[in-house]
């Protein structure tokens, strides 16, 4: 029984990845094809995954949709994208200005998807987190204002628990990182805190917080110990504007934390290649898409996709041939040097970035698979 309940879990698993793998690539493939179409341009083909060709999905019209076998990605096959092409309506034909704007297109379309991703969950209804503290630092801003911990992680009511900061309340899916970096920020200043009593009365307390130069790892702004997030039976919405913000600054958000781990992976690729990667490839990241939704459900699960969606833009965006910005930097010097950049030359540059990038993913692969067989 056990071994059926651990495959039928494996099978949800891998469905919900391809789903979602499959919904970012179509967007942003979609981008190019709309813009594409919007133009006049020609489009031949519109693949979900990388060749060879598993079948063809609609053959009717003037494009041809397929799906592919390598689910890594998809792409848009536009009439003399490869080469020369006397179709008025082919890519080829088309000025420097619209080609980049078909090419870019994609990226921006998973960008406006991870904002509407971020959104939607700012403006899901959802419970009022609290914060809840097990100790309080001698002299410190909490103990100043009076709060009082628990002094033990069995009860969390039984001591203050902060409701919000100068207003802002948190979903309990945002957790209680997101108060205390926001306490952070105001380092210095005095704030407004909303604290629920252990007698179930609420009381406005101003707290002036540490200073930065007095911040480290022992000492936060607020000087509290032993810190919990716990939802509360209240309810807690967004207006459309307050979800927008948030949408803004988690979409803000997940470009510097996939920047951040791009700059990692470089530094990895350069200095340790023999080691294992800060990041994970597909078969991590379907691990990880699993772990997430049955562990932390859906919304955490819709969270992790506008994240990857966020990496999907930023990553295609990378001046590396076969990419989107690869491409926009060979028509770029393909205008700038004329016919000194042949077609022969744009083929071979584009295929051996193709051969690269099956590299790094073969590379980034293995260690995922190494960190699963050792339990990592």
């Amino acid at each position: 029984m056990t071994v059926l309940v651990d495959l039928g879990q494996s099978a949800i698993t891998l469905f919900v990845f391809a789903l979602m793998l499959g919904v970012l690539v179509i967007v942003h493939e979609l981008g190019h094809f709309v813009v594409a179409r919007a133009a006049r341009v020609r489009v031949l083909e519109f693949g979900i995954g990388f060749p060879p060709r598993a079948r063809v999905l609609r053959s009717h019209g003037e494009t041809l949709y397929t799906l592919n076998w390598l689910p890594l990605g998809g792409f848009v096959k536009l009439e003399g994208e490869d080469g020369a092409s006397d179709d008025p309506h082919s890519f080829t034909r088309s000025g420097l200005p619209l080609k980049l704007v078909i090419l870019v297109a994609g990226v921006a379309m998973n960008v406006l998807l991870a904002l509407a991703i971020f959104t939607a969950i700012g403006w899901l209804p959802g419970q009022t987190g609290v914060l809840g503290f097990q100790l309080v630092q001698p002299n410190s801003p909490a103990a100043l204002a009076g709060l009082h911990g628990t002094g033990s992680s069995t009860n969390p009511a039984s001591g203050d628990r902060i409701v919000s900061v100068e207003g802002a309340s948190f979903h309990d899916f945002d957790g209680g990182g997101r108060m205390i970096d926001l306490l952070r920020s105001r380092a210095g200043q005095s704030v407004t805190l909303t604290v629920l009593h252990p007698n179930g009365t609420t009381a406005n307390v101003v707290v002036t917080l540490r200073t930065p130069a007095q911040l480290d790892a022992a000492h936060g702004p607020l000087g509290i110990e032993g810190a919990t997030f716990t939802p509360l039976t209240t309810t807690f919405t967004r207006s459309p504007g307050e979800a927008l913000a948030f949408g803004l600054a988690r979409t803000a958000e997940a470009f510097s934390l996939v920047s951040s781990g791009l700059g990692q992976l470089g530094d990895a690729i350069v200095n340790r290649p023999t080691q294992a990667p800060p990041v994970q490839g597909p078969v991590g990241i379907a691990v990880g898409v699993g772990d997430v939704f049955w562990q932390q459900g859906p919304i955490a699960t819709l969270y992790l996709a506008g994240l990857l969606s966020a990496n999907l833009a930023l990553v295609n965006i990378l001046p590396l041939p076969p990419l989107d910005g690869g491409r926009m930097v060979v028509l770029v010097l393909k205008r700038l040097v004329g016919t000194r950049l042949s077609v022969q030359l744009e083929r071979l540059t584009y295929l051996v970035g193709f051969g690269v990038l099956m590299a790094f993913l073969a590379w980034i692969t293995f260690f995922d698979i190494a960190r699963q067989l050792g339990g990592g």
